[in-house]
């Protein structure tokens, strides 16, 4: 088996070199191009077919985000973001890139303390990203005609909700950024049900994506606060913040700090749990595009509690790990494309049909 390929993109001399550096340090890796603007990016990956990109996201030219979208369109490539940008401005832009197919997102180094395990997150994060098998991911697809609730939503049967919904939990991870748009999108503006959302960046790159949330759909979004009730967040999306679990406890929001889940904090799971206990058959449960196994458990929780599951299928998953984990255990009532998803959750407001 050949080393992976890389492309590094990167405007500062300095900080190309370093990441270079750390690349060409490990045998499994080979840096194949560097470029220092978007449009040499796009050119470099055309002509190298690479198996990996690390994409800076301020440079000149052509901004990374811009690079992304196209690379993402033209010839799929995975893509890892490494930023300095914490600012919201530069944070929005991050989601963007993240939301038009960027894997994941990882912070540069600083030249001091803080970059202590640095490189080895790095290359293990640059290995990870480049074993995803991406999908032509044009930023058109999130507007995508809305499919019709009554050609998906089943009004009885074994898969159809059992009782009228009280709350929709969702969880994602790797891809998720876009996928909760295109769900939020999906669901109309009258919509009341109050949604608690977990979905894993790291930190610091999740302080402002609730804002960016907002602004993309048009539903208010915001970070929970422990002590929010969630009776009182209707039509609104309440997220975990970075670095602490939600969990909903006789109705209540509460964050806390128990040891992470899956090594995630905020844990899917966790959420998830929790909202099988305080609600039961009244709870909708959605799991999306993800690495790894978070929430899957928690999905069969709900499911087993007579709530409503679904899962992302593996068409329009940019990873199909957490979905397939909770189909997997049987926890899955309707797997569907991320398009189908909002509307088949806007229909749980209407309560059940009788069953014939």
């Amino acid at each position: 088996m050949g080393r992976i390929r890389i492309l590094v993109v990167e405007d500062s001399m300095t900080v190309r070199k370093r990441l270079v550096e750390v690349l060409g340090s490990d045998d499994d890796l080979e840096v194949v191009g560097e470029a220092e603007d978007g449009r040499r990016a796009i050119e470099l990956c055309s002509e190298l077919r690479p198996d990996a990109i690390t994409m800076d996201i301020m440079l000149p030219l052509m901004s990374g985000l811009s690079a992304t979208e196209y690379i993402m369109a033209h010839f799929p490539t995975p893509i890892l973001v490494v930023s300095a940008s914490t600012n919201r401005g530069d944070l929005f832009k991050t989601y963007e890139a993240l939301a038009a197919g960027a894997i994941d997102v990882l912070e540069k180094p600083r030249g001091d303390d803080s970059d202590i395990g640095w490189e080895h997150r790095f290359v293990m994060t640059i290995k990870m990203v480049s074993r995803i098998r991406v999908i032509t991911h044009l930023r058109a697809r999130l507007a995508l005609p809305r499919a019709n609730p009554a050609a998906v939503l089943p009004a009885s049967g074994p898969d159809a909700p059992r009782q009228r919904c009280q709350v929709v939990a969702i969880g994602a991870s790797t891809g998720g950024p876009g996928a909760v748009v295109a769900v939020l999108r999906g669901l109309p503006l009258a919509f009341s049900l109050p949604v608690l959302l977990v979905i894993h960046i790291n930190e610091p790159f999740g302080q402002a994506f609730g804002d960016w949330l907002d602004s993309q759909t048009g539903r208010r979004v915001a970070y929970a606060k422990d002590g929010d009730a969630v009776a009182g967040a209707k039509g609104r999306v309440l997220m975990a913040p970075p670095g602490s679990h939600l969990v909903v406890v006789d109705g209540i929001c509460r964050l806390n700090q128990d040891p992470e889940r899956h090594f995630c904090r905020p844990s899917v799971d966790v959420l998830f749990q929790s909202v099988a206990r305080d609600y039961g058959p009244a709870a909708t449960a959605v799991l999306l595009t993800g690495m790894g196994k978070d929430g899957a458990v928690g999905l069969l929780d709900i499911h087993n509690a007579g709530g409503f599951t679904i899962a992302q299928d593996e068409a329009t998953s940019v990873v199909y790990g957490m979905p397939r984990e909770a189909v997997n255990l049987g926890a899955v009532d309707r797997v569907l494309p991320i398009n189908d998803i909002g509307p088949v959750v806007a229909a749980l407001e209407q309560p059940p049909r009788i069953r014939r």
